[in-house]
């Protein structure tokens, strides 16, 4: 995609964001001692520090926020959530949170014991962290070409299968709950995990009879990435793309902060009933009842709607072209980054030097 283009939707509303000089900018940064995150939001000008939750929603989406049903039991909202979430990852049962770390939280708290081992592919940070609160053990079993920035495997969120048998083939099954998937695998630099390598995992885990988990925050991305790259998809739908990969799993968490394109959200979706069971009483302990699990009633129906508008291509197109725009002006000018260009961001290698650039 070549730019100028033009972008597949209008601009109804403006924020206004202050200017400021580099002068004021260098006196604010040293006082926030150089950490970006010690900044108020009234000081930065352009912000790229995430695309969680900090995207404008459609006008179908603040439609939605009007009608929104905040009933404690049953709500239509609720529903409408449900339905959703079911059309689209094809999971039968769910449970709404208030974002995806609390979705791993119940899900964990349900599943993960003490000296349990959880493999996967570079497991996101929270993720990581939860597995190690219950004395736990996650192991990465990601593709060895994924910590080499200048290699330009197409997915680079893959699963090393014999990395994965030897953890199969080291613990006994009682000691492995579930493995997880990231998808698209953001510690690896937003990294997408192929089809063929889902079906391949989800094989070797029936085979082993250990139940597949996805950290799907990401989920559009990752289809979007294999319909462009992966052959045999590039005439399936993002919505068919993405039910086929979650076919090979058991359930999922949801940060919908990202591909749910809502500021605050998040949810469990699974098949197992008995999990659902188990994860209920988490999720009523720590979120809130299972029809709201600490989400409103208007952000579950603007979740229903952006989950359903994230799944779309010229979207999709939109988003991670522009961050390969990003990408290719930065290796123009010496930048060493994570190739190929992640869907969402782009990723330094900061054990590089810049190389020089040449105007």
């Amino acid at each position: 995609m070549e730019l100028p283009y033009a972008e597949p939707y209008k601009i109804k509303m403006v924020e206004h964001i202050k200017r400021s000089t580099q002068e004021q900018r260098l006196k604010w940064i040293q006082e926030a001692d150089y950490n970006l995150f010690n900044l108020s939001s009234d000081k930065v000008f352009i912000d790229v520090l995430t695309d969680s939750g900090t995207g404008a929603m459609s006008d179908k989406q603040w439609a939605e926020m009007m009608i929104g049903d905040e009933s404690y039991a049953g709500s239509s909202s609720f529903l409408k959530l449900k339905d959703t979430v079911k059309k689209i990852t094809g999971f039968s049962y769910f449970l709404p949170t208030h974002q995806g770390r609390a979705a791993e939280n119940v899900l964990f708290s349900a599943l993960v014991k003490e000296g349990d081992i959880v493999p996967g592919n570079s497991h996101f940070d929270t993720t990581k962290g939860h597995i190690e609160f219950r004395k736990a053990k996650a192991v990465d079993c990601t593709i060895d070409e994924a910590f080499d920035t200048s290699n330009m495997h197409p997915f680079k969120g893959n699963v090393d299968l014999n990395k994965l048998e030897k953890v199969f083939k080291s613990y006994p099954k009682e000691k492995i709950p579930f493995v997880i998937l990231t998808i698209t695998c953001n510690s690896a630099g937003g990294q997408p995990l192929s089809a063929q390598n889902a079906k391949e995992v989800s094989a070797l885990c029936k085979k082993y009879g250990i139940p597949l988990y996805f950290d799907a925050a990401r989920f559009a991305e990752n289809a979007y990435f294999i319909k462009k790259r992966e052959p045999g998809y590039e005439n399936k739908s993002i919505k068919e793309i993405a039910k086929e990969v979650f076919s090979y799993g058991d359930g999922m968490t949801m940060s919908s902060k990202k591909d749910g394109l809502v500021n605050m959200g998040g949810f469990i979706a699974l098949n197992n009933e008995e999990v659902f069971k188990q994860a209920t009483v988490f999720n009523i302990m720590f979120e809130g009842f299972i029809t709201y699990g600490g989400m409103n009633g208007r952000d579950m129906g603007a979740l229903a709607v952006g989950l359903d508008e994230a799944t779309e291509f010229d979207y999709l197109e939109s988003r991670v072209e522009q961050i390969a725009y990003l990408g290719q002006k930065l290796v123009d000018f010496g930048v060493p980054v994570q190739q190929p260009f992640g869907g969402h961001a782009i990723f330094l290698d900061a054990n590089k030097k810049p190389r020089k650039h040449q105007s």
